[in-house]
């Protein structure tokens, strides 16, 4: 092989067979249950990189289905999305995240930086209940609930601010010596959102500890709120907003 034609072809690993396939990458009915939840300023602080600065000792914990996603597949997700500012406007941090399924966990790492790993996730809706887990191994170390369409919400307001909201997240990719070769705050945003319906109810969220997924790390002092919502939207890809090796 040549090296004009390994130019042409590297947009991912195995050189020969990629783990997924070049973008748009559109979702088709990606279900989402977000709960909002305060927390302790100082380990919020501690976690959040600069420059952004966190808006509110306040994290969102996400489970997401996604059951039709390009080059994807079916798989679902979960982890914590901390609201932030950057030069003063309001945007997300993606502070940790956990799926069942290699491609988008690879190409979620190598393309836009999201701290993805792989665990066990699921999100589904038993009897009167929106049930949300995960599952590092065999341990239990998240479960929320939410009482299912309570209560409907607007679709329009929210979809508007899904699409304009821009989203951080820290890329880091090691040099072959072990050093980081990028190391980069990368900003998002999601497009083509269409909303297909939005709910909320009485919700409740438990954090366990766990050596390699902390989410408990930010302890849940006080639950604000709950979010249920169906969506169709494009994950566009990101630009490099600071770089911390420059």
């Amino acid at each position: 092989m040549d090296i004009k034609t390994i130019r042409e072809r590297a947009f991912a690993m195995p050189l020969t067979n990629p783990a997924y396939p070049m973008g748009p990458y559109r979702f088709i009915h990606r279900e989402f249950f977000v709960i909002s939840y305060r927390t302790d300023p100082e380990l919020l602080r501690a976690v959040v990189p600069e420059p952004l600065e966190i808006a509110d000792a306040v994290v969102n914990y996400e489970f997401i289905r996604m059951p039709d996603s390009t080059g994807f597949g079916d798989y679902t997700e979960s982890g914590q999305v901390i609201p932030v500012t950057y030069q003063g406007k309001p945007g997300n941090y993606t502070h940790a995240m956990y799926l069942d399924d290699h491609p988008p966990l690879a190409g979620g790492r190598e393309l836009w930086g999201f701290p993805k790993k792989l665990a066990s996730p699921t999100l589904a809706v038993h009897t009167d209940t929106l049930v949300g887990t995960l599952d590092y191994g065999p341990v239990r170390v998240a479960t929320g609930t939410m009482g299912y369409k309570h209560r409907e919400l607007d679709k329009d307001a929210l979809g508007l601010a899904l699409a304009s909201t821009p989203n951080y997240l820290l890329k880091i990719i090691p040099h072959v010596d072990g050093s980081a070769r990028i190391c980069e705050l990368v900003c998002y945003f999601l497009k083509d959102v269409r909303m297909k319906g939005a709910w909320t109810g009485p919700a409740a969220l438990s954090l366990s500890p766990h050596a390699l997924a902390p989410v408990a790390g930010l302890p849940v002092l006080e639950v604000l709120g709950a979010k249920h919502y169906v969506a169709d939207l494009t994950l566009g890809l990101g630009e490099v907003v600071f770089d911390y090796l420059a």
